[in-house]
Protein backbone atom coordinates (compact mmCIF):
# COMPACT_ATOMS: atom_id res chain seq x y z
CA UNK A 1 0.00 0.00 0.00
CA UNK A 2 3.09 2.73 0.13
CA UNK A 3 2.41 3.08 -3.73
CA UNK A 4 -0.87 4.51 -3.15
CA UNK A 5 -0.20 8.47 -2.95
CA UNK A 6 -3.05 10.36 -1.37
CA UNK A 7 -3.51 14.00 -2.39
CA UNK A 8 -6.63 16.39 -1.62
CA UNK A 9 -8.53 18.26 -4.64
CA UNK A 10 -10.72 21.31 -4.82
CA UNK A 11 -14.06 20.35 -6.73
CA UNK A 12 -17.08 22.33 -6.35
CA UNK A 13 -15.88 24.46 -3.16
CA UNK A 14 -14.70 21.56 -1.21
CA UNK A 15 -11.27 19.72 -0.94
CA UNK A 16 -12.38 15.92 -1.28
CA UNK A 17 -9.28 13.61 -0.51
CA UNK A 18 -8.53 11.27 -3.05
CA UNK A 19 -6.12 8.21 -3.35
CA UNK A 20 -4.28 6.83 -6.30
CA UNK A 21 -2.11 4.66 -7.85
CA UNK A 22 -0.07 4.18 -11.34
CA UNK A 23 -1.26 7.81 -11.74
CA UNK A 24 0.64 7.08 -15.34
CA UNK A 25 -2.10 4.55 -16.47
CA UNK A 26 -3.84 5.83 -19.43
CA UNK A 27 -6.96 3.97 -18.93
CA UNK A 28 -8.83 4.41 -15.30
CA UNK A 29 -10.81 2.82 -13.06
CA UNK A 30 -12.59 5.22 -10.32
CA UNK A 31 -13.98 3.56 -6.82
CA UNK A 32 -16.70 4.68 -5.22
CA UNK A 33 -17.07 3.56 -1.58
CA UNK A 34 -20.74 2.97 -0.32
CA UNK A 35 -21.82 3.66 3.17
CA UNK A 36 -20.15 4.42 5.93
CA UNK A 37 -17.36 3.36 4.43
CA UNK A 38 -13.67 5.58 3.00
CA UNK A 39 -11.31 5.00 0.08
CA UNK A 40 -9.52 2.33 2.09
CA UNK A 41 -12.72 -0.21 1.44
CA UNK A 42 -11.09 -0.58 -2.14
CA UNK A 43 -7.49 -0.80 -1.31
CA UNK A 44 -6.26 -4.15 -2.45
CA UNK A 45 -8.68 -3.95 -5.42
CA UNK A 46 -6.43 -0.79 -5.85
CA UNK A 47 -3.12 -2.21 -6.32
CA UNK A 48 -4.74 -5.34 -7.98
CA UNK A 49 -5.54 -2.94 -10.90
CA UNK A 50 -2.80 -0.96 -10.97
CA UNK A 51 -0.74 -4.36 -11.33
CA UNK A 52 -3.06 -4.73 -14.19
CA UNK A 53 -1.82 -1.63 -16.20
CA UNK A 54 -4.91 0.96 -14.86
CA UNK A 55 -4.66 4.08 -13.32
CA UNK A 56 -6.88 3.92 -9.95
CA UNK A 57 -8.49 6.46 -7.85
CA UNK A 58 -10.47 5.80 -5.07
CA UNK A 59 -11.96 9.27 -3.31
CA UNK A 60 -13.23 10.22 -0.03
CA UNK A 61 -16.81 11.27 -0.29
CA UNK A 62 -17.67 14.96 0.79
CA UNK A 63 -17.99 14.52 4.57
CA UNK A 64 -16.65 11.15 4.70
CA UNK A 65 -12.73 10.28 5.86
CA UNK A 66 -10.30 13.41 4.77
CA UNK A 67 -12.45 15.34 2.32
CA UNK A 68 -14.44 18.17 3.81
CA UNK A 69 -17.54 18.28 5.24
CA UNK A 70 -20.25 20.42 3.02
CA UNK A 71 -21.97 23.32 5.05
CA UNK A 72 -25.19 21.80 4.89
CA UNK A 73 -24.48 17.58 4.63
CA UNK A 74 -28.04 16.60 5.62
CA UNK A 75 -28.91 18.24 2.04
CA UNK A 76 -26.40 16.20 -0.31
CA UNK A 77 -27.84 14.01 -2.61
CA UNK A 78 -26.84 11.58 -5.32
CA UNK A 79 -26.60 14.31 -7.88
CA UNK A 80 -23.56 15.67 -5.12
CA UNK A 81 -21.98 12.81 -5.66
CA UNK A 82 -22.19 12.69 -9.84
CA UNK A 83 -20.59 16.34 -9.89
CA UNK A 84 -18.22 15.51 -7.55
CA UNK A 85 -16.56 12.74 -9.59
CA UNK A 86 -17.21 14.96 -12.60
CA UNK A 87 -15.05 17.44 -10.58
CA UNK A 88 -12.31 15.24 -9.67
CA UNK A 89 -11.99 13.74 -13.54
CA UNK A 90 -12.12 17.43 -14.87
CA UNK A 91 -9.72 18.79 -12.95
CA UNK A 92 -7.28 15.29 -13.22
CA UNK A 93 -7.76 15.93 -16.92
CA UNK A 94 -9.27 12.24 -16.79
CA UNK A 95 -12.10 11.17 -19.95
CA UNK A 96 -15.12 10.69 -19.06
CA UNK A 97 -16.12 8.08 -21.75
CA UNK A 98 -16.00 4.86 -20.68
CA UNK A 99 -13.85 1.87 -22.26
CA UNK A 100 -15.29 -1.37 -22.48
CA UNK A 101 -12.86 -3.37 -24.73
CA UNK A 102 -11.26 -5.64 -21.77
CA UNK A 103 -14.33 -5.65 -19.29
CA UNK A 104 -17.31 -6.66 -21.78
CA UNK A 105 -19.37 -7.82 -19.04
CA UNK A 106 -19.02 -4.47 -16.53
CA UNK A 107 -22.18 -3.57 -15.44
CA UNK A 108 -22.73 0.45 -15.78
CA UNK A 109 -25.77 2.22 -14.64
CA UNK A 110 -26.92 5.72 -16.71
CA UNK A 111 -27.43 8.77 -14.81
CA UNK A 112 -29.09 11.20 -16.64
CA UNK A 113 -28.81 14.37 -14.76
CA UNK A 114 -29.23 16.90 -17.09
CA UNK A 115 -25.73 16.17 -19.12
CA UNK A 116 -24.85 13.65 -22.18
CA UNK A 117 -24.92 9.63 -20.58
CA UNK A 118 -23.05 10.29 -18.01
CA UNK A 119 -21.84 7.03 -16.64
CA UNK A 120 -21.39 5.79 -13.02
CA UNK A 121 -18.96 2.38 -12.92
CA UNK A 122 -20.83 -0.16 -10.29
CA UNK A 123 -19.16 -3.18 -8.90
CA UNK A 124 -19.72 -5.96 -10.82
CA UNK A 125 -18.41 -9.62 -9.61
CA UNK A 126 -17.08 -10.11 -13.12
CA UNK A 127 -14.47 -7.26 -13.01
CA UNK A 128 -13.42 -8.36 -9.41
CA UNK A 129 -12.55 -12.23 -10.73
CA UNK A 130 -11.05 -10.71 -13.55
CA UNK A 131 -9.04 -8.21 -11.75
CA UNK A 132 -8.44 -10.53 -8.89
CA UNK A 133 -8.28 -13.84 -10.12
Amino acid sequence: MEKIQHSHIQVRGLKLHVAEINVTGEKVVVFLHGFPEIWYTWRHQMIATANAGYRAIAIDFRGYGLSEQPPESEKATFKDLVDDVHGLLDSSGIDKKPSTQRWSTETFMTVDLNREKDMVWEESASMRAGLLG
